[in-house]
């Protein structure tokens, strides 16, 4: 193609396997910004559930157009170029933009065969060394297809954020029927359990036509990280869940999810794998206002002390074991050092502050969280007061409920100073309906007074960073399993900058209130998945 036109036109291609319907039912993203650029992604598909994970796409390689404007109707077109659409690569395209404007809102699209994707806005990371008024940010995780419909990404998207996180279980490994919702699944997944390469594929794409899905992507660029159901519930390094079902490939599984995870994930090239192995921590810089330091909690953690679950474990405060490994540690510890931002924010995947279960004198924690790793909790919690970090912010998902905490150095004082917050999403689906009850009515906050909230409605938070403070407003939706739902803010928090903790500064009461009890929170869940 020659210039930046306006108007797409179709490169000339092998005269060979045309394609006759559109490609494009994965929808399109964009991801991972920086100050004159970002990623775009898309992914050709005429049959996304296809069985060998191809998505219908004949085995050819299809010249795809790519525009980048200020404007939605593409009038100014800024950037434009063609990619390559290549079979060994599931026919997804990741394309790397640079020589924009910073702090600037961009629209894209794709073209290929004669078909036109939708339009998707994305944004440019605002200059270094600026400190722009606001950022609204949403996070999200736990997105089980099966369990219900996506309709709170449709309601993030209606918010229209300037920046999306998505902390893990983006999809789920399981086959039909094996994980089920209280009162049944309202769909399936098509193909067996993710195992190689072609299931993996078949399991994004189908995650990825979904519509609702595919408008969240759309509205602006994402920041992504995994958590285990993108390879394997409850998956550390090297080791997988259950012993006693022996999984002797499961590093081609490993490498097999990886590469799957890569190609449907607006990601640069520095995270393509290589093997086992993906560098997916890393740094993305809002200005001076916020650094992101995106964790990996899942490939370089030592296995989960006394065969995981809910125990009162001395391998949990052992001061050699870690959830990040060494060098992701040192990183991290790195990054808080040289940190000048506003607010630091850890987006991640496990619950941070210290949840025990049990009221009595024994500590009953997850072993699959940071406490079953307190010594690395510890010292990254450390790390930060150290180094001066202004606003240390912990961001969360994986439980499939909304909580709200102040972080301590010292848990087992009450009195002991907050040093950082934590702001958990719930699920997007995942566990089906779910549950409202009160703010504090939840047991376990009784005997963990740093556990300020929860709720166990379905739904995703949303942020909005300035100079003086980060307000979260945890949004729900009634219900997953019927389409539609309107959404609402649970409850809205206040961390004031330079004054740690949490204020509660919104609440909705609940439709019908009651009080969970333990047996009915959503770690149950955690515990009970297959």
């Amino acid at each position: 193609m020659t210039g930046l036109t306006a108007t797409l036109t179709t490169p000339a291609t092998a005269a060979a396997t045309p394609v006759r319907h559109d490609p494009f039912t994965l929808g399109v993203a964009s991801g991972d910004p920086w100050p004159d650029g970002f990623v775009l992604w898309t992914r050709l598909a005429v049959d996304p559930v296809a069985e060998n994970g191809l998505g219908g796409m004949p085995n050819r390689p299809y010249a795809v157009q790519w525009q980048v404007a200020t404007d939605e109707r593409f009038r100014h077109v800024v950037k434009a170029g063609v990619a390559v659409a290549r079979p060994e690569h599931a026919h997804a395209v990741h394309v790397t933009i640079q020589g924009l404007r910073p702090g600037r809102e961009y629209y894209y699209r794709f073209r290929a065969e004669g078909y036109v994707s939708r339009t998707g806005r994305t944004l440019t990371a605002p200059a270094r060394g600026t400190t722009p008024p606001n950022l609204n940010m949403s996070f999200v995780s736990c997105s089980q297809f099966e369990h219900g419909w996506f309709t709170a990404y449709r309601r993030l998207a209606e918010d229209r954020p300037d920046l999306v996180l998505h902390l893990g279980d983006y999809q789920y490994e399981y086959t039909k029927n094996t994980y089920v919702a209280p009162g049944g699944n309202v769909r399936d997944h098509d193909g067996p359990e993710t195992t190689d390469l072609a299931s993996y594929r078949q399991r994004h794409a189908q995650y990825k036509s979904d519509l609702d899905l595919q408008a969240a992507h759309a509205v602006a660029p994402w920041l992504v990280v995994w958590d285990d159901h993108e390879l394997d519930n409850n998956w550390a390094d090297e080791v997988y869940e259950k012993p006693e079902i022996p999984q002797p490939d499961f590093l081609a599984r490993r490498a097999a999810a990886f590469q799957a995870y890569y190609e449907n994930m607006p990601l640069r090239a520095t995270s393509k794998p290589r093997g086992i192995d993906m560098q997916l921590y890393r740094r993305a810089h809002w200005g001076e206002l916020a650094t992101f330091h995106m964790l990996d909690t899942r490939q370089y953690r030592d296995d989960q002390g006394c065969g995981d679950g809910y125990k009162d474990c001395p391998a949990a405060v052992d001061p050699k074991r870690s959830i990040t490994g060494a060098r992701q540690e040192e990183w991290l510890l790195d990054g808080f050092r040289r940190s000048r931002a506003r607010w630091d924010v850890l987006g991640q995947q496990v619950f941070f502050a210290q949840r025990d279960n049990n009221q009595g004198p024994l500590k009953v924690t997850s072993m699959d969280s940071w406490d079953g790793y307190v010594a690395s909790r510890e010292r990254i919690t450390r790390g930060w007061v150290d180094a001066g970090v202004r606003n240390a912010v912990v961001l969360t998902g994986d439980v499939h409920a909304h909580w709200a905490s102040d972080l301590k150095l010292d848990y087992d004082d009450p009195t002991s100073a907050t040093v950082g917050s934590e702001l958990v999403c719930s699920s997007i689906s995942t566990g089906g309906d779910g549950a409202d009850s009160p703010t504090t009515a939840h047991p376990w906050l009784t005997w963990n007074p740093h556990l300020r909230f929860q709720n166990n409605l379905r739904g995703y938070v949303n942020t909005t960073i300035t100079r003086e403070s980060m307000v979260a407003d945890f949004r729900t939706v009634r219900a997953v399993k019927t389409k539609d739902a309107e959404v609402f803010t649970r409850a809205q928090f206040t961390i004031e900058d330079g004054k740690p903790g949490l204020h509660l500064t919104g609440d909705t009461p609940p439709a019908a209130a009651r009080t969970l009890s333990a047996t009915e929170d959503t770690v149950a869940w955690e515990t009970a998945r297959p």
